[in-house]
């Protein structure tokens, strides 16, 4: 941070714009709060990064015997395999970053209440941090369409844009839900119940097809709709719905402000009430 740099710390009303030029000069910190939360999530653990991949990689297996085996599920082309593991990994980053985010602040209630910095920081540490583990599973996923031989096409080059969409929804949600959290404890109860209803809604063990014409739209509605029918159509090339996935890119960017604005709203409160 450059030395001559001055802050002022007065109390805040209303709604506040993000301060990206203070965002900027705290670059560093938020660097070593990504870092942080990495380093804590495998801290002491057996199998260190690997918990990246397995999650997703026993869900794939576990829904690959239920759904596909038995209830008869069947994917767009590719192996039901590759199919549910190319749904569950941004599902499954979307899901634990908007469960640890939600509670970050209430984690890091010493910091909050004791030193300034961009408040904001916190819960998008914590998304920054799983980054990392949904970029360790695609790189099993990779090696997974070597194993099946199912080829790459041109559409990989969305990828990272889908990557960035997911991280929009999925920051949008978790700023929105850290700030509430602060003056609501029992949003903590509410959050992994949706998480596990959200795993239904969103089509990440069957098809987007599977849902009637008329509802595709709706579909849409839900942001990790979108993400999860692009994450398929950049990995394995299967047909996918832009209108459905322009709705969710809309959404996941309007979400992404909404708890930008949110947050900041809420903001002067944190250090009071935590």
């Amino acid at each position: 941070m450059p030395t001559d740099f001055e802050l002022t710390i007065r109390p805040r009303k209303g709604w506040q714009a993000v301060d990206f030029t203070e965002a900027y000069l705290y670059r560093e910190l938020f660097a070593f709060l990504v870092w942080r939360d990495v380093k804590i999530r495998y801290r002491q653990t057996l199998l260190g990064g690997l918990w990246a991949i397995l999650q997703p990689f026993i869900a794939m297996l576990i829904f690959s015997f239920i759904f596909n085996r038995l209830a008869h599920v069947q994917s767009d082309g590719p192996p039901y395999k590759l199919f549910a593991y190319a749904g569950l990994a941004p599902w499954t980053f979307f899901s634990t970053s908007v469960t640890q985010s939600s509670n970050s602040l209430l984690a890091n209630h010493q910091l909050v209440s004791k030193v300034y910095f961009p408040r904001i920081f916190i819960p998008l540490g914590a998304i920054g941090a799983l980054l990392l583990d949904l970029l360790l599973s695609l790189g099993l996923f990779f090696a997974m369409m070597l194993y099946y031989r199912w080829p790459a096409t041109v559409a990989l080059l969305w990828l990272p844009l889908f990557i960035l969409v997911a991280v929009l929804a999925t920051a949008g949600t978790g700023l929105t839900l850290s700030a509430l959290n602060v003056s609501f404890r029992d949003v903590k109860y509410v959050v992994p119940f949706l998480v596990q209803m959200g795993l239904f809604v969103t089509p990440v063990i069957y098809p987007a097809r599977y849902v009637p014409a008329r509802w595709q739209v709706l579909l849409g509605l839900n942001p990790m709709a979108g993400v999860v029918i692009g994450f398929r159509h950049a990995l394995l090339g299967t047909p996918a719905s832009w209108a459905v996935m322009g709705v969710s890119i809309g959404v996941s960017v309007a979400l992404f402000v909404f708890g930008l604005l949110i947050f900041r709203r809420m903001e002067n409160r944190f250090a009071d009430i935590i």
